[in-house]
């Protein structure tokens, strides 16, 4: 637990340290990015929606408590220091100054307490499980104040102080509304860097430096432009020619990023997913029928050829998953039960599922062409062993509605593992989190309570020891059970100008980069 236990001038000094040699150089006022981020976000209020492309430019207009370096270790954003007690109960964060909300209204404590008490707690999928489990109270002792006291000792909080996973939403204009139809939904009020000025539906979303930030020697950059281009052929031409600035991962074909890395004046890093580890899975429907049987989901596994969906369609950017938490992350373990590609196995356990060749609608994820070809690699693959497939389309929205709505036999998804498997994995597997509403949580209906008791042990074991033994064996668990089928861990390339200068200074990359970020 002494990781965290960080005073404000330790925490200040590891930031300043860590980002010395980056910001050697005098940063350059003014200047626009141009961005591409695919596909075109369904929305930016950030509290409500967590997909990839929201997060990407919404993490520039919200702020959390804490931002994370590559080694996720804790930094100030909207507390400027925290302190967590002995027993790992009780956490105080002390705010920043002199902060206000893009409408020029002041921010405060009580902005905090109403975000993570109230409304996070009834729609966002990580913090509501944390919150109704682990929380006993929220309290602010003044303005620039707020106290979390745990039910139990509970370290990994902190690693849900990042922006995606508790933005800290404005309680004047959401306290007493309707918070998904609220109107501000649409032109995001937060107190980060950059404002929102102009969303052009199909073609761009625009942000403008916040001049009143409390950081008075940041942004750098006057505007930030995301255009949307829905060919990926065209975002590489787009950046070839020069229009475009930043290709965020998967903004381009994975096969053209070797070439584009290559163009003069241009770098490439696959840093700034570190707090995400991004995991990519399939999510089967387990109320559907066939689909509640272990045997045919673990047919699906046999029958899935997961080394050429990495080598091939991934252009060998990834790794093999072997369960629920990724090697990047702690508490990983591989002494679970293993699945090779082996049609064989696949064939045989199909037959004793008792599956009568019904044909199973797996919804594609529509976030590019590789996707679409992941779709109908595992389409052929199923076919090859007697399973029947039906893909079918749909743009984000209407993506994120089927999956929150529970409208799928099968789907694609990718989760962030967020630091900590109490954060970023358990929300997908603990029947607590079944709740329509939002894509992010168990949408499979998996529900077992021998999961749910080691992922809730797990959570506030008194050692690193004992937490790995436990979460070794809710690994053993779902390898078996099978509530998801997990297929790569994933590596994006970000492909930018080299005078874009501190893009990628945190774990989570360009999602809050344009904060450090100016243009030489």
């Amino acid at each position: 637990m002494q990781l965290w236990k960080k005073t404000a001038s330790l925490a200040l000094a590891l930031a300043l340290l860590g980002s010395a040699s980056a910001l050697a150089q005098t940063p350059k006022k003014g200047g626009v990015a141009q961005v591409i981020v695919t596909p075109e976000p369904p929305m930016l209020m950030q509290g409500l929606n967590q997909t990839g492309p929201t997060n990407m430019i919404a993490g520039n207009i919200y702020e959390s408590m804490l931002r994370f370096d590559d080694k996720l270790q804790p930094m100030p954003s909207l507390a400027k220091s925290w302190k967590v007690s002995e027993d790992s109960k009780v956490f105080t964060f002390t705010l920043q100054d002199e902060v206000k909300w893009h409408d020029g209204k002041p921010f405060s404590a009580d902005d905090v307490v109403f975000t993570l008490d109230k409304f996070l707690r009834e729609v966002h999928p990580r913090w509501r499980p944390i919150v109704n489990n682990q929380v006993e109270k929220i309290e602010k002792t003044d303005d620039k104040t707020v106290v979390i006291t745990m039910k139990q000792p509970f370290g990994p909080l902190l690693f849900a102080m990042e922006v995606a996973s508790a933005p800290i939403i404005p309680k004047h204009l959401y306290e007493g509304t309707d918070y998904k139809n609220n109107p501000n939904n649409n032109t995001p009020i937060g107190t980060g860097p950059f404002k929102f000025k102009e969303w052009k539906k199909g073609s761009y979303i625009q942000l403008v430096r916040n001049p009143d930030y409390y950081l008075k020697d940041k942004p750098a950059l006057d505007e930030v432009y995301y255009p949307f281009i829905p060919d990926a052929a065209a975002r590489a031409v787009a950046y070839e020619t020069g229009k475009v600035d930043v290709l965020t991962g998967g903004a381009v074909d994975i096969f053209d990023v070797p070439r584009l890395a290559k163009l003069p004046n241009t770098c490439m890093t696959t840093k700034g997913w570190e707090m995400f580890a991004p995991h990519a899975w399939i999510t089967p429907n387990v109320r559907n029928g066939i689909l509640g049987s272990k045997e045919f989901r673990q047919a699906m596994m046999y029958a899935i050829d997961r080394d050429f969906g990495k080598d091939v369609v991934w252009n060998g950017f990834g790794k093999i998953p072997t369960g629920p938490i990724s090697s990047k992350t702690k508490f990983y373990s591989d002494n679970v039960k293993k699945y090779s590609y082996d049609p064989k196995k696949a064939k045989e356990l199909v037959k004793a599922s008792g599956y009568k060749g019904e044909t199973i609608k797996f919804l594609g994820l529509p976030y590019g062409e590789t996707w679409t070809r992941w779709a109908e690699a595992i389409k052929q693959n199923f076919a090859d062993v007697g399973i029947n497939m039906e893909i079918v389309t749909t743009d984000v929205p209407g993506w994120v509605q089927k999956t929150s709505n529970w409208d799928f036999d099968l789907t694609f998804n990718f989760l962030y593992q967020l630091g900590d498997p109490a954060i970023g994995v358990s929300r997908s597997y603990v029947s607590g989190n079944i709740a329509k509403g939002n894509p992010f949580g168990n949408v499979g209906g998996y529900s077992n309570p021998e999961a749910d008791k080691l992922f809730a042990d797990a959570a506030v074991a008194p050692t690193p020891e004992k937490r790995q033994e436990l979460y070794t064996k809710v690994q053993q668990v779902l390898a078996e059970d099978l509530p998801v089928l997990w297929l790569l861990e994933l590596e994006y390339p970000t492909i930018y100008r080299c005078n874009i200068k501190n893009l990628v200074t945190t774990g989570i990359g360009v999602n809050d980069g344009f904060r450090d970020a100016w243009k030489e």
